[in-house]
């Protein structure tokens, strides 16, 4: 009888030893399919970043080139409303672009206009980067990524001030590369956007 004891219970252990092997090897099958297909997915977009609790990181450490967001406040205003951003880091082909619009009192909004028309080099009203690289000496802007409609367009109320705009493409393929960056103002709305793309 005591033989028998002996000889069951190493199969048993077996059995079970290879019910867990299974199971850890079932698990890891699964896992790493959900894995592989994250990392093989189709949408290779980056999801845009809209936190507003984020914005200091992304000013001060995301964005690559610091000299294009020296216009933009060093943190949000306490005397803002509604703020809003829009971030993407870029991906493959894909440029990248970080605003933020915010309202705030008339006088300070005022002043802000006045400042930023007075350095601007390209000046604009309303429209998107398409439509201002296509006229006459026009260079790219970029869109209302921030705006309460998909269009991404800039109603006519909105002065989009160009600080600067650098062409890094060959030629023949003339602003193919680049970075842009400014402000759109919106008097009546008391509110400004502030931008700035690389592509």
């Amino acid at each position: 009888m005591k033989r028998c004891l002996r000889r069951a219970m190493p199969t048993h252990f077996v059995q079970v030893a290879m019910i867990v092997l299974f199971s850890l090897g079932s698990l890891g099958i699964v896992g790493g399919s959900f894995f592989l297909r994250k990392a093989f997915s189709n949408t290779n977009e980056p999801e845009i970043i809209t936190d507003t609790t984020r914005y200091g990181e992304i000013r001060n450490q995301l964005w690559s080139n610091k000299d294009e967001l020296k216009h933009f406040p060093n943190q949000i205003p306490t005397d803002a409303k509604d703020v809003r951003i829009a971030y993407s880091p870029g991906f493959l082909q894909a440029g990248s672009f970080f605003q933020i619009r915010l309202k705030q009192p008339s006088e300070k909004i005022a002043k802000l206009l006045l400042q930023y028309r007075t350095n601007a080099k390209h000046k604009y009203r309303g429209g998107n980067t398409n439509d201002h690289i296509n006229q006459p000496n026009g260079v790219p802007t970029t869109f209302f990524y921030t705006s309460d409609s998909p269009a991404e367009t800039f109603p006519d109320t909105y002065e989009i001030l160009v600080l600067d705009a650098t062409n890094k493409g060959k030629q023949g393929f003339k602003w193919n590369h680049g970075d842009s960056y400014g402000v759109a103002i919106n008097s009546s709305a008391s509110e400004i956007i502030y931008w700035a793309e690389q592509w």
